[in-house]
């Protein structure tokens, strides 16, 4: 295929797109749903560029097909091609979407802070703090390493069993067995 024989391709594919937001423009459904057939993979890699999660980026998707049916009769073919209209929209929803995020420092209002902590531990109860975490980290060494690294990751990281046996490649009741073990080890190491 030569080049010419492509960029008619792709002349033709822009010409499409275009037809279909001139149609959904119009009220017609079925061509709203072709269009979603016919761009929305593409749209949702704009949308997962930049926000990073798939669910998240789903839902912007959700969001961008809503705008382009309420708004597809702004759409002019002489200012952009429709796929370009169309990438903007999705990649401007994803922007509005992170910067929606809430920051760090936002997490907490300020009067939930509290400067001073009276139920604070004594200084006694800090030296007991030490010398059990001391004592669990030296039961943790004792596990075999497949059992240590699950157990942190899903207690420590707070990971869910089905997530841990998808990262593994292991069977779910397994993973299930291997922490429920380790856990045994652990609480029996604790207790001697």
């Amino acid at each position: 295929m030569n080049a010419n024989a492509t960029a008619l391709d792709a002349d033709n594919s822009h010409d499409a797109v275009a037809a279909l937001l001139l149609q959904v423009a119009h009220g017609k459904r079925d061509a709203f749903e072709t269009l979603y057939v016919d761009t929305s993979a593409t749209l949702l890699g704009i949308c997962m560029r930049v926000l990073r999660d798939r669910e998240e980026a789903e839902d912007v998707l959700q969001e961008v097909y809503v705008t382009v049916w309420a708004k597809a009769n702004q759409f002019d073919q002489q200012r952009a091609r429709a796929m370009t209209w169309l990438g903007s929209i999705a990649r401007n929803r994803a922007i509005d979407r992170v910067r929606a995020r809430p920051t760090p420092a936002h997490h907490v209002p300020i009067e939930d802070i509290e400067l001073a902590d009276e139920d604070a531990p004594t200084p006694a109860a800090g030296i007991d703090a030490v010398r059990e975490r001391a004592q669990l980290d030296d039961c943790i060494g004792q596990l075999e390493p497949k059992r240590r690294g699950l157990i942190r990751t899903a207690f420590f990281e707070n990971v869910t069993y089905d997530v841990l046996a998808a990262r593994i490649d292991a069977p779910l009741g397994s993973v299930k067995s291997w922490i429920r073990r380790g856990l045994q080890q652990l609480k029996a190491c604790l207790e001697g």
